[in-house]
């Protein structure tokens, strides 16, 4: 029997081709007419299916939050299995943020959310979505971690993942492996010093 192969929706290649466009050229520069030859559909469908660019971006912070979410919760399934230790967890979870083809998109989502309340309020629930395992992985690594401390190590993990998540720019001579697994070493031992 042969298996079907689906083809992507039209939603689907139009937040396939924002990606790409948006990362080349950004959010502002690129037009609903490229946007639409990208994805091989009218500038009417666009509309039919987004009320505008900051719908587009809303859905692509949307599928990523979930596929970051879903990663994360395989993470917390692993480490609560004893498959992985914190520091493999970690480490994976900064690897992850690490292996992003698509970090000018974030530059320019994070951008927009200084000129955008409605995206900014996107990335802010995105971040608050992430903060509850967050806290529970450093509270893994010191159980004694709660209220402020607590809340203040899950702004650093959180400022790590956005930090690494775009280190190409920052010219670094580690390798990737290398840096989240020296990172996450880190992070665990300021955690458990914390009182």
């Amino acid at each position: 029997m042969v298996a079907l192969q689906h083809e992507p929706s039209g939603r689907d290649r139009i937040l396939g081709a924002a990606r790409d466009l948006f990362a080349a050229h950004g959010f502002h520069q690129t037009s609903m007419a490229e946007l639409a030859a990208a994805a091989k559909v009218s500038v009417g469908q666009i509309y039919r299916l987004f009320k505008g660019k900051e719908d587009i971006i809303d859905a692509i912070v949307a599928n990523d939050t979930r596929d970051r979410e879903a990663m994360i919760l395989a993470l917390q399934r692993r480490l609560d299995a004893g498959e992985i230790s914190i520091e493999r967890t970690f480490e994976l979870l900064l690897l992850e943020m690490m292996d992003n083809p698509h970090e000018a998109l974030s530059f320019d989502i994070l951008a927009e959310g200084f000129r955008n309340e409605r995206v900014a309020q996107i990335i802010a629930d995105m971040c608050a979505h992430f903060r509850k395992s967050l806290g529970d992985f450093a509270t893994i690594a010191n159980p004694a971690l709660s209220g402020k401390a607590l809340e203040g190590a899950e702004e650093i993990i959180l400022a790590c993942m956005f930090g690494l998540g775009h280190r190409s720019l920052s010219g670094s001579a580690l390798s990737a492996e290398c840096t989240a697994r020296q990172a996450a070493d880190m992070l665990v031992a300021a955690l458990r010093a914390m009182s």
